[in-house]
């Protein structure tokens, strides 16, 4: 099996110094590709001069996560391929359980390890955990983090774990399901354009895994944190661009519930003093409005929606009823 590792950079010359030693020590057997996205610092030279080993493929354009992986990968040929953070560091024969359920498991289309935090190797990391959810609304949720609580990592999700969605920190795919699915929607620029392009994978029968015996440490948030608006704006579209593309049922009584969901969010940023943060959710409903038109194309040309969620509201479960671990749900 043919794997290619694909690490996306824009701009990231030291993460690379910092994460590329540990994927080249821990995966001898794999090729390894820098993606770079028109940076105009020296990332490229660098790795040349340090890494020559590594292969390199320049986009023209920084057209962020998905156009930017879309566009590498078209020069690639493996059989699966693993769209690699440049913030992440992996550990020794992280790659081989991911191997042998991809062997087991033909109609395991898209698999993620357990994603640790770099910052607290102990606990759980933000982007992913032990695998992603979705609730009725289109909110995201993990086991092992359920918004901003985290859990520590005592063992809980020590199992292989049929997921609805893998973190695009660390995602691996069949190359046959990526072209089969047209790649990433580079609409979405960047965040959640994986739980997209999973639930158009689910909506044709495949199935994703989470593996824990594979593990990697993220440090998340290396190109936008938590505290950026941008960051917010952007989840908060395209959670409405994903639930408007795929979600079973009527979606004018979605959204009617996602925009007063979302109002409240607004209003809890204002009551902690970051109106940056509201302007963005107003902005990104907007920004949805104008792209709606496309989206229910989008939506009418997608066969076979799928039940998507387990819970019906993540957020009455956490903020209401107190429910703040996956096991508790």
């Amino acid at each position: 099996m043919k794997i290619a590792i694909v690490i996306l950079n824009w701009n990231g010359k030291k993460l690379l110094d910092q994460f590329l030693p540990s994927v080249i020590e821990h995966s001898k057997e794999v090729d390894i590709y820098v993606a770079d996205n028109a940076s105009t610092d020296d990332s490229v030279s660098f790795v040349k001069a340090t890494y020559p080993s590594i292969k390199i493929i320049q986009n023209k354009e920084n057209g962020g996560y998905a156009k930017g992986y879309n566009e590498a990968l078209k020069h690639i040929e493996a059989d699966v391929f693993c769209l690699l953070n440049s913030d992440v560091e992996v550990t020794k024969k992280w790659l081989l359980p991911i191997i042998e359920t991809f062997k087991k498991e033909v109609n395991t289309a898209i698999i993620q390890p357990k994603l640790l935090d770099y910052k607290k190797k102990d606990y759980f990391e933000y982007a992913g955990a032990a695998g992603g959810f979705i609730d009725k609304y289109g909110y995201p949720y993990c086991r092992g983090r359920i918004f901003n609580t985290i859990e520590k990592d005592s063992g809980q999700y020590n199992d292989n774990s049929e997921i609805f969605w893998a973190s695009g920190a660390c995602f691996f795919i069949r190359s046959t399901v990526f072209h089969q699915l047209n790649g990433l929607d580079e609409y979405f620029f960047a965040h959640m354009e994986e739980i997209d392009l999973c639930w158009r994978a689910k909506n044709l029968g495949h199935y994703i895994k989470y593996v824990s015996r594979s593990e990697v440490y993220h440090v998340g948030g290396a190109t936008l944190n938590d505290t950026h608006p941008k960051k917010t704006y952007l989840n908060f579209r395209n959670s409405l661009f994903v639930l408007t593309k795929n979600a079973k049922g009527l979606l004018f009584s979605l959204i009617f519930v996602r925009l007063i969901l979302d109002g409240i969010a607004g209003i809890k940023f204002l009551l902690e003093f970051r109106p940056k943060h509201t302007i963005a959710i107003v902005k990104a409903h907007f920004g949805f409005y104008n792209n709606l038109r496309r989206l229910l194309k989008q939506r009418k040309s997608t066969k076979n929606k799928i039940k998507y969620y387990q819970r019906t509201s993540i957020v009455v479960d956490y903020f209401v009823n107190k429910k703040t671990n996956y096991k508790s749900l």
